[in-house]
């Protein structure tokens, strides 16, 4: 199984066992598609892409950590209320995550969530901020070469 416009350099990246993440164009939305060796690193890497949408943080230090614990019914559940998380820190608070770590206990369930947040007025904005998870064509799903997961994010 390959993702949707997948480069010959994606998938040996994950053959390999990497990371990563990449923004796709979509119609006045961003469409984020990430990929990990297991079903927490997709999601830190989802996160990671929501981010890249909108700022560098390459330079940025965090001056907090938040916890957050956050469980579904499902796997695409988790990945909407993660990136609802994320939604929720710039709205409220003000926060961007610059890093991000999950751990689960036994598979399927809760996911303990540490975002280290900078503040929003410190991160450089290079587009527009997200507004919204969208749930069409949300997924995250096993594959041969471990996770990937595709969300469109409102802006």
């Amino acid at each position: 199984m390959h993702m949707v416009g997948e480069t010959y350099d994606d998938r040996q990246a994950r053959a390999q066992g990497e990371s990563g993440h990449r923004l796709v164009p979509h119609t006045a939305d961003v469409r984020i598609e990430a990929w990990g060796t297991t079903r927490e690193n997709c999601l830190v890497e989802a996160v990671h892409g929501m981010v890249d949408c909108f700022a560098d943080v390459s330079a940025v230090r965090p001056t907090a950590v938040q916890r957050a614990q956050l469980s579904g019914n499902c796997d695409d559940d988790l990945l909407a209320a993660l990136l609802d998380e994320v939604v929720y820190r710039l709205d409220v608070p003000g926060q961007v995550p610059v890093d991000v770590e999950l751990e689960t206990e036994t598979p399927g369930s809760s996911v303990d969530v540490r975002l280290a947040v900078a503040d929003l007025s410190d991160v450089e904005i290079t587009g527009a901020v997200p507004k919204a998870v969208s749930w069409h064509e949300l997924h995250i799903e096993p594959g041969p070469y471990g996770w990937t997961c595709a969300v469109t994010i409102d802006v």
